[in-house]
This record gives structure tokens, sequence and C-alpha cells, in this order.
């Protein structure tokens, strides 16, 4: 056997790595939203109950993207990907063993941090692991490929976890996963060498870390409990006041430092503004849907957690057909037309609900969900392509950071939202409730659809690239990643 077989088993298997942890992040963005029925019972929970169960892992993931380049920068990834997984694994099994809906919503807060750890760094990984372009390109597609599977999975291996073994199940499974996933890194996986000081190594943006997760969480914390106590409440109020504060001082902060977690400066380009706040509004329709699907599905249809979540795979497997699509047809007409066209079509595919919901009928909306499935699949794809054309090379891992951050911030907001307009898992205006989501759902992929045409109308065909994932597959893989570490948006909703 030449020297060379076990140097690329070697690399399969630390892709392997990579990728695993790439599809737990992304399995618990989606399989949670089957589980919202269970979590209902057996807490007692009340619709904010289960928001902040959906919301507190992505308040901490988005919060916390970019600066966990950073600690890949200062202590390699390969060390945070392994203590990611970890931080991860534990708080996953505190989940599962959870006995208060307030202890669940605290360790689903830690989780998070864990999974913004693990995305970026694995990534960082399978760029260090496959030098060549060509293998590199290769090995990031299949990692995003993972991504995308595990969107479309999640529901339904979600419905069957929580259908055979209980809730608990969906969090106790990623322990043994984070296990599998660490071991394979060590055994696998070549030491990252640290930057040596005077190399340009990333500082810590304190502050603005600091700031951003306060801004977020306080926005989070005014939208949902105002479905319960108002938007008059004092509680609402001071939220309101402090997220308006951490903004203020956020802007401020980052606007003077020398190494910013987010340099303000990006946003002075329309493509990169147009981009970010299209990866918002698509991020808030999709997520803010799945959720109150999620009830009404379970809660108005009397559907288990595994049909629950049948129910979703026509719309998560059309995303995954679509993200393919979505290469040849950005090459081909740019990623404006894309854009346009997948707000449009998504946007049509949620309106055309609005009188199916009524039916009673599955048959009556699925086909409904194929077209909005469709229209978000070619979205996502096309605004890295866009926000990457935006950005020079040396800032591509910050331009795809922000957007994933963006995104997720996006997500967090339209669970919140959503939840807000149908008022209440009990309350016998939920269909009515789930009509005006819908309404909001529309008008919002028509803004992007506006934003699409008037705000990336610089990017050409042949600017863009063929495959849904490829600039970091392109960017250098000494450099680039080190300096401002490449996230890639997860297809479809992640």
């Amino acid at each position: 056997m030449s020297q060379a077989e076990p140097r690329d088993s070697k690399r399969q298997l630390t892709l392997l790595a990579a990728c695993l942890g790439f599809v737990v992040v992304i399995l618990d963005v989606s399989v949670v939203n089957v589980a919202t029925d269970a979590l209902s019972q057996d807490f007692g929970a009340s619709l904010s109950g289960l928001e902040w169960v959906i919301n507190g892992y992505t308040l901490t993931f988005a919060a916390c993207l970019l600066t966990s380049g950073a600690l890949g920068d200062r202590f390699g990834p390969k060390r945070i990907f392994q203590g990611g997984f970890a931080l991860f694994a534990v708080t996953s099994f505190a989940c599962g063993a959870s006995n208060t809906l307030m202890l669940l919503i605290v360790f689903r807060i830690a989780q998070g941090v864990g999974a913004a750890l693990i995305v970026p760094s694995s990534l960082s990984i399978v760029n260090k692991t496959f030098p060549d372009q060509a293998e590199r390109t290769k090995a990031v597609s299949l990692w995003a490929a993972a991504g995308g599977l595990a969107l479309a999975l999640g529901p339904v291996v979600g419905g069957v976890l929580i259908s055979q073994f209980g809730w608990r199940s969906i969090f106790f499974v990623n322990v043994l996963v984070a296990a599998v996933g660490i071991w394979l890194t060590q055994t696998s996986a070549a030491r990252t060498p640290v930057r040596a000081p005077g190399q340009g190594r990333r500082s810590f943006d304190v502050p603005g870390q600091l700031l951003a997760i306060v801004g977020l969480g306080a926005l989070t914390a005014a939208v949902i409990e105002a479905n319960g106590i108002g938007w008059s409440s004092s509680l609402v109020e001071i939220c309101v006041a402090v997220f308006v504060t951490a903004l203020v001082g956020f802007v401020f902060v980052e606007k003077r430092s020398a190494d910013p977690m987010l340099p303000l400066r990006l946003f002075s380009r329309k493509v990169f503004t147009s981009a970010s706040l299209i990866g918002v509004l698509v991020n808030f329709s999709f997520y803010g849907l799945i959720f109150i699907f999620s009830l009404f599905f379970q809660k108005g249809w009397n559907y288990s957690p595994l049909a629950t979540g049948l129910a979703f795979l026509p719309m998560t497997a059309t995303i995954m057909i679509a993200n393919l699509a979505c290469g040849p047809l950005t090459k081909r007409y740019g990623a404006r037309a894309v854009l346009i066209s997948g707000s449009i079509l998504a946007a049509s595919g949620y309106l055309a609900m609005l009188p199916a919901v009524r039916s009673g009928s599955y048959l009556a909306i699925v086909v409904q969900f194929l077209v909005a499935g469709g229209g978000i699949g070619l979205v996502v794809p096309a605004i890295t392509n866009a926000m990457l054309s935006a950005v020079d090379p040396g800032n591509a891992g910050i331009g795809s950071g922000v957007l994933n951050a963006s995104r997720q911030m996006g997500g967090l907001i339209g669970v919140a939202v959503m939840g807000l307009l149908v008022g209440g898992v009990a309350s016998g205006g939920f269909l009515s409730g789930l009509q005006y989501a819908l309404i909001v759902a529309v008008m919002a992929l028509i803004v992007s659809a506006l934003l699409s045409a008037f705000g990336i109308r610089y990017v050409a065909a042949s600017t863009t690239v063929a495959t849904p994932k490829p600039a970091p597959a392109k960017a250098d893989a000494s450099e680039s990643v080190q300096r401002a570490p490449q996230i890639p948006v997860v297809t479809a909703g992640g």
C-alpha cells in the first residue's frame, strides 16, 4: 500500500468529521420545530416559551459566528472545532436532561455558542486538509451538501426520534455524533499551525461581541414577550430601550475599533447591504413559517411529530434541488435575475396558501410548499454569489460571515414575529393568525425582490460562479481562512 493511501484515508475521515459537525448544527436548527407539541405537553409551555426554545439557540449562534473566527486564528481551527463539538455535546445532554422549560432554554442558549464555534472551524479544517483547489472545491461541495441534507431530513429524523423515544432523544443523539466527530478529528485531522505574533493575527472585539449579544437578546425578548404581556408593558419597553442603546453602542465601538468584529465600511457598498437585507428577509419568512406550520400541523390538524416531519419533506427536498439548479442558472443569467425570480416564486407559493390552509387538506397546500421551497432554494446560493462579488478576496470570509449571521437574525426575528401574529397555540384565532403570517412573509419576499432588482444590479453573470458554494474553495487556504474564516451560507435555511 502506498503512502498516499493512508494520507487520503485520513483526509476523507477529516472531511467526514467536518460534515458531522455541520450536520448536527443544522439538524438542531430544524429538528426542534417538530418537538413543539411534545414540549408544550410536557412543560405546559406557552407560545413565548416555545419561541425561546427555538430562538435561544439561534440567538447565540448568530451573535457569535463572527468572533469564532478570531478564536480559530488564536488557537487553531482544530482545537476550536473539537472544543465547540465538546460544548455542543455537553449542552445537548443537558437539554435532554432538563426537567424545566427554563433550564432547557438556558442550555439551548449555551448550545448555540457551541454551534457558532463548529461551523467556521469545520470549514477551515476542510480548507487546510485539501490544499489542491480542485479537491478543495469537491470537499467544500460535499460539506455544503451535508448541511443541505440535514436541513431536508431534519424534520423527518426529529419526527421518528420523538415518536419512538420522546423529545429528549433529539438532544441525546447529538452526544454520540459529537463523540464520533471529536475522535475522527483527533485521529485524522492534521494540527493546523497557529499564526505567530506579527503575522496579522486577529484580535478579540470583546465590547462589540458583548453589545451584539445584549442587543440581539433584548430585541428577541421584546418581540417574544410582547405576545403575552403587550408592547406597553414595562418589561418590553425596557427591552426595546436596551436594544436601541446596545445598537448605538455597537455602531460606536465598531467604528472606532482597529480590528472590528463587523467592519461597518462594507455596508457603504450597495450590493453588500442589499444581500445582507435579503438574507434577513428570506430567513424571516422561511423559519417564521416553519415554526408556525409546525404548530399548525400538530395543534390544528392533530399530526404526529413524524407526520409533521414528513409534511415538510416535499418543501425541504425541493430546496435542495433548487440549490443545485441555482449554480448553472446564476452562471447563465446572473445573480440579480435568479434572486428576483426566486423571491417572486417563494412569495407566490406562500400567497397561494392563503385560501388553502382553511381546507383542512394537506393535498391542498403541498404544491404551494413545492413552489415556495423552489424559490427559497434559488435565493440563498444567489445571494452568496452577490455578497462575495461585493467584497475583495481578503474580506470574503467576513462577507460570508455577515450574510450567515444576518440570515440567522432573520430567522430569529421571524419566529418571534410570526408567533406574535398567531397569538397563542390555544388561541381560537390561530388560523387567522397563520394567514396574517403568510401575508407578512409574502410582503417580506416582495421587498426581497425589489432589493434584488435595485440593489444587486451591478452583479453580472460573468462575475458569479457555477456552484452554490464555490467561494470558500477559491480562497487561499493559508491566508483567508485564518484572517477571516470562510463561512458559506447554509443552503436553504441554516
